[in-house]
């Protein structure tokens, strides 16, 4: 069991990118359920797009650099 470790750290990088497919998908369904609602198409939906996309960036460029930084700590030193 010496690649638990590794195992559970590909389904945490996995899971948060689901996560961050929700965080684009989830305000462009509350954009356009409110824009039926409130009669203001595509206002709303425009803002939900945005947002979602901004948001999910954000969180992609963050997971992103956490890879780097755990690959470059599992990674021997060089020797000079």
């Amino acid at each position: 069991m010496p690649d638990q470790p590794s195992k559970n750290r590909a389904w945490g990088y996995a899971l948060a990118l689901s996560q961050i497919g929700m965080e684009m998908f989830v305000p462009i369904v509350i954009g356009v359920l409110l824009d039926n609602w409130l009669g203001t198409a595509p206002w709303i939906l425009i803002v939900g797009v945005l947002l979602g996309l901004f948001g999910g960036l954000l969180h992609l460029i963050a997971l992103v650099n956490k890879m780097e930084r755990a690959a470059k700590a599992d990674q021997p030193p060089k020797a000079p």
